[in-house]
This record gives C-alpha cells, structure tokens and sequence, in this order.
C-alpha cells in the first residue's frame, strides 16, 4: 500500500510498535513509536481516528522489540528501496521520528526507556540530531516525574513536544477531548514542559454541527496565548491544523473542516498574540 496524507494505518508496516506515515504537519515521513497498541488513553478526543478507542493506560512494553522494529523500519528506509515503493514523489524525506499512536504515549511507564531505545537507534544510523525526535501528547501527564525524566532525555536528544490544547476554557476541553481537567493544570503541565523539552502547542479546530468556535471560545484561548507570552513561558509557537481524516467517534457525523479563510484569519490572530504560527489544512 502506498501511504498518504489522509492515510495513517498503524499496521502498515505489519509492526506492532512502529508505523510510517506521510505527515502533512512534519512535511515528508514520519516514523511514528505506538507505545498504545490496546487502543488506549486517558483522553477520548472527538476527532481520534483510532477505531475502538477504549479509556486506559499504555501496556507493558516490550522494548527489545521496540528497538529491533525501529531498527528494522529504519534499515530498510535509510538503506532500502522503501521510500521509493511506498512514497509518493515530493514526501520523500525521512523528517522524525514520532511518540504518537493509538492513546497517550506518556501513559506508559516505560516512557523514558522508549526514548532510550529510540537515541539508540537513531545514533546507530547516524540520525540523532539530523532528524527531529518527537512527542505528541495531550500534555495531562507531565507532572508526573517519569513523563518529566522522558522530556529531558528527549531533550538531549534534540527532541521537541507537540502538546495539545485544542481550547483554553473547561467547557471547551470537556467538549472535545470528553475530559475534565482545570485550564491551571493545563498551564502549569504546558510550562513544566516548555521549560524541559522544546514545546510548540498544537490546536485542532473544526465545527461541531456546522457551527465554529464562538468568539468567547476564541478570545478565550488567544487570552492563554498572551498570558503565555507575557510570562515568558518559552513555548515555539502555534500548530494549527483542520480536520483532514475521517474521526472513529461517535461524534464522527457532526464534525467538519473549517474554510480554510476562517482557518487563516485565526492564524493570524494568534500571531497577533504574540506567537508564530504553522498552519495545516
């Protein structure tokens, strides 16, 4: 199967651990680390495309296969005909390699060794710091002191975080992450992890029955955003992206991209705030 942008099976490499795909946020390939393959996490955002997405914790991992699929994957992409096979021309660039998956990756315990196994494997193929390491996470965990040990070994490695905040308001999250969480543990779980790893803050927006973001919605997040920048938070920037695959939630039918002005002009009001903005459509 030759891979694409609104594909992104985690089987497709027939690895329980590691999948490729082509990322349209990372711009070429993204080797992403499934540390969730129950399909579960502690978030149940509207918009997961994982189909039988259950409430959990990542399981037990066996690291050894961890290392031997990564370097399995990585062999046959940095020595093998893989790309040209799988990939379409223009996405034929091995960009990162990614904590992503099916759930959240920081729920596992053995976060921090996943990304021991990983510097591993990249210093083996002579890619640590020549391509990005990163963590894609909702940010809930990273109080806790493993998930805090992980980003500073990711840090090391020139790592970077991808940390979720599809809203700054209770309301907001609860709507399309089904979680409760108070917006101060969110700030404080976004500073903690600014000031240990590289963070950007990444943002999904869509409306929900045809209906946007209300503008107290908006103003609401973009508060956040010059707060951050007022404290001197270092966060990068902003990832805001659209709905571009099909969700496995229940909410599924309810859900729909934004216009790409609408998309634009939020994008601008962000950078209006005070922080640089890559938008995805």
């Amino acid at each position: 199967m030759r891979l694409s942008t609104t594909t992104h099976d985690r089987d497709s490499a027939g690895l329980l651990y590691v999948y490729p795909v082509v990322s349209r946020r990372a711009g070429g390939v993204s080797v992403g680390i499934n540390l969730n393959p129950n399909n579960a996490c502690n978030w149940r955002c509207v918009y997961c495309q994982v189909p039988g997405l259950v409430r959990g914790a990542a399981p037990p991992i066996d690291l050894a296969r961890l290392e031997a699929e990564l370097a399995q994957f990585l062999d046959s992409v940095v020595h093998g005909e893989w790309m040209k096979q799988r990939v379409p021309e223009g996405s034929r660039v091995l960009n990162d390699v990614a904590f992503s998956g099916n759930g959240e990756p920081t729920s596992s315990r053995q976060f921090p060794e996943a990304v021991a196994v990983v510097g591993r494997v990249l210093r083996r193929f002579d890619l640590a710091g020549k391509i990005e390491l990163v963590l894609i996470t909702n940010g809930s965990l990273v109080h806790q002191p493993h998930v805090q040990a992980g980003l500073a070994a990711m840090r090391d490695l020139g790592g970077v975080v991808w940390f979720k905040l599809d809203s700054a308001t209770e309301a907001g999250i609860a709507r399309l992450n089904d979680v409760r969480i108070g917006i101060e543990r969110v700030r404080q779980n976004l500073e903690l992890s600014a000031r240990l790893c590289p963070t950007w803050i990444q943002t999904l927006v869509l409306a929900i029955d045809g209906a946007p973001p209300d503008e107290a919605e908006v103003e609401a997040y973009l508060a956040f955003l010059r707060a951050l920048v007022r404290d001197r938070v270092p966060v990068r920037g902003v990832l805001l992206y659209g709905l571009a695959r099909p969700s496995h939630q229940a909410e599924a039918p309810r859900l729909s991209p934004l216009p790409r002005e609408r998309m634009e002009a939020l994008a601008a009001r962000i950078e209006q705030a005070g922080l640089p903005v890559r938008l995805s459509l």
